[in-house]
């Protein structure tokens, strides 16, 4: 998405893309799940720890994600390495998106509105489905847009 000659700060892209794909699974597994009221509780705790791993990414940086780590020892080594390297701001925001969407889902359901989970988890579904399956990633996009629109600074390179 954002490219990076800066070996120190630059990120894997397959990666995040790694991580979406885990993440369309649990996503795809909560719909499911909360929509089936015998389930429903277990779909509502899925959602709550599909916050914390946005949460994780979004706060703590992408490079601290559970599934970063996940794809860093067990995915790369089998790998050549990545054509070009992306900065992580990126990468990090759209955790951050994933972390509001899922986040409102999860308290919005917790207090009673119906199809909050599978309504939330459905719209974050469709953006880890992008990112995994055609390497568009919608929060990167819209990372890229607002640093042009002036609201974010991109980060210069010491």
């Amino acid at each position: 998405m954002t490219a990076t000659n800066d070996p120190d700060r630059g990120i894997d892209p397959r990666s995040p893309r790694f991580g979406a794909a885990i993440t369309t699974v649990l996503l795809a597994a909560t719909i499911v799940l909360t929509l089936i009221p015998a389930t429903g509780p277990i779909g509502i705790a899925l959602l709550a720890v599909i916050v914390v791993f946005f949460a994780i990414g979004g706060i703590a940086g992408i490079r601290r994600h559970p599934y970063g780590a996940l794809f860093r020892r067990l995915v790369r080594p089998r790998l050549g390495p990545p054509a070009e390297l992306e900065a992580p701001e990126p990468p990090t925001f759209a955790q951050q998106v994933g972390l509001v969407i899922t986040a409102l889902a999860l308290v919005l359901a917790l207090v009673g509105v119906p199809f909050a989970a599978p309504v939330g988890a459905a719209i974050a579904l469709v953006a880890a489905f992008l990112n995994a399956v055609f390497d568009v990633c919608i929060g990167c996009l819209l990372y890229v847009w607002l640093v042009r629109a002036g609201v974010f600074r991109r980060r210069s390179a010491v």
